[in-house]
């Protein structure tokens, strides 16, 4: 199958080319993203140039925004999260977003559309299963699809707190009371999605409802598992899937495993953070692959900003054994600072050696966040979202870096010099992945025995082989920023856990920014 390379992509924000968007402003003003502007050429590139294989749409299914549409009214502002709003508000989880339309009456054909643009470009189409919560007003904005088993919520006991048989948490007698005051009015109020109050704090997720599971089955299960079948029908390849701790794994289990009895080349990605329950979610759940979050990128990000030692990459792997094909890599997406932002890397070349470990130490999967292959920022204070270093989810905005690279793609002009350099070390380092050694070799970790080799520092340098069929590769990260030679001794034993012919060990010198790579002579 070769390595699965995952691109997320925001429409909102893609093929906006909005000059000079105002911080703050509505769509009328910084416009939007449609599904058209996700073209053949986008595909072709994605393609080609960055060996993508998967495509996540994020924010797709109809979340709360304080713009109306045909059919689709605005929601109270002090529910939703910015002008646009959050993509994990859900309002209608059978829609999809009628701002990304060119004609939003149609936004269900375009969506299609899009969906056909991506297979025949030989891709996988990724959506947002958000398992967890739905929006404040879920069921209440507009025209609603109803499940058969009918909207969640709208059969709820709501003089329970709880009761296996409601889809919602309540406090009865309790008015909702939100952090920043407003109109809107919920009586008895309902439990937010990471909180369990009627009055919310400002740092929760008081945009939304938690969806109340048993670890049993209920009639909320068959709800959910409507929703993604519904998905799955229309040609959905993949769910990458919110928050799935916060459910519980049973009915994630029994979810993938009626998905799968009928659709079963249907992939499912875990967003999950506890590392110690990584194996329950590969062997018993069935997801097929997990964020690698609390192992590599905090790994590598203590590597890069917090004076960490690259020896926490070979504890990492030692850590995750048979789990490393089931991890989806990664160094930015839309929850996380972006690498070139000053929060993080700062320099966009400065990611080599980080982007080198994640894409080529083992046969997991990566994701890239559109954008990061240029050296996008996120330094734009665009309105809610702030300066963070994050591109935003929840204004209305159009990114500098993503017009250049969009024009790039259509005319073959746009970038700056330093976008085209970005751009250089992800196509180049992204073409190795194309090497039968890497997608289909061995990896040997050679920080082991060059711990007291003179020239080496294993604090800052990261090496390791990949080999098979009588070829190996040496790969060397250096993540201190200069310019220097490595001194490295390969032992015979590396060479024989290869199935490579060679009894000797080899000593060599290698001059290494960022990373290098080079065939040895076996």
């Amino acid at each position: 199958m070769g390595k699965v390379i995952v691109y997320q992509i925001l429409p909102r924000l893609w093929g906006n080319l909005v000059d000079n968007p105002v911080p703050g402003g509505g769509i009328e003003v910084n416009g939007s993203g449609k599904f058209s502007s996700i073209d053949g050429r986008t595909f072709n590139w994605l393609r080609d140039e960055l060996k993508v294989t998967h495509v996540w749409y994020t924010g797709l299914p109809r979340h709360a925004t304080t713009v109306a549409f045909e059919g689709c009214g605005a929601s109270d502002p002090s529910i939703v999260k910015g002008l646009a709003g959050s993509p994990y508000a859900i309002t209608d989880y059978f829609d999809v977003n009628p701002y990304l339309a060119d004609n939003p009456a149609n936004r269900m054909s375009e969506f299609e559309s899009l969906l056909k643009r991506t297979h025949d470009a030989g891709l996988k189409a990724i959506l947002d299963f958000v398992p967890n919560h739905v929006s404040r007003d879920y069921g209440k904005v507009g025209l609603v699809h109803e499940a058969a088993e009918g909207v969640l919520g709208k059969s709820d006991d709501v003089t329970l707190h709880w009761s296996p048989e409601n889809d919602f948490y309540y406090y009865p007698g309790q008015r909702l009371s939100l952090p920043a005051g407003g109109r809107y009015y919920e009586n008895p109020a309902k439990a937010s999605g990471n909180c369990f109050s009627p009055s919310p704090g400002i740092n929760d997720w008081y945009e939304t409802v938690r969806i109340n599971y048993c670890d049993f089955h209920t009639r909320t299960w068959d709800r959910m598992l409507e929703i993604v079948r519904h998905w799955c029908l229309k040609g959905v390849d993949g769910f990458r899937c919110d928050m799935v701790e916060m459910v519980p794994w049973q009915f994630m289990k029994w979810l993938i495993s009626r998905i799968k009895d009928e659709f079963p080349e249907v992939i499912f990605i875990a967003e999950v953070y506890q590392k110690e329950l990584y194996r329950l979610y590969i062997d018993e759940v069935g997801f097929d692959y997990l964020y690698d979050k609390s192992g590599l990128y905090d790994t590598l990000r203590t590597i890069v900003t917090d004076g960490g030692t690259s020896k926490g990459i070979t504890w990492n792997w030692q850590s995750l054994g048979d789990m490393q094909p089931r991890m989806l890599n990664f160094l930015e997406n839309h929850d996380e600072t972006r690498f070139s932002s000053d929060f993080f890397g700062g320099n966009p070349l400065k990611a080599a050696s980080s982007l080198c470990v994640g894409l080529l130490l083992n046969n997991s999967a990566y994701m890239i966040y559109s954008g990061q292959e240029v050296g996008e920022r996120g330094m734009d204070a665009e309105g809610f979202s702030g300066l963070d270093g994050r591109t935003t989810i929840f204004d209305w905005w159009s990114v500098g870096s993503l017009r250049r690279l969009y024009d790039h793609i259509h005319s073959g002009k746009g970038l700056n010099k330093s976008e085209k350099d970005t751009l250089r070390l992800y196509k180049v380092t992204l073409s190795l992945i194309s090497d039968p050694v890497i997608d289909e070799g061995k990896t040997y970790d050679l920080c082991y025995c060059n711990s007291e080799t003179q020239g080496f520092d294993p604090d800052h340098t990261f090496a390791f082989l990949r080999g098979g069929e009588g070829k190996a590769v040496l790969i060397v990260c250096d993540f201190s920023g200069m310019d220097r030679p490595v001194n490295l001794r390969i032992p015979a034993e590396a060479f024989d856990y290869m199935g490579i012919n060679k009894t000797e060990t080899l000593e060599m010198s290698v001059s290494v920014k960022g990373f290098g790579y080079s065939v040895l002579p076996v």
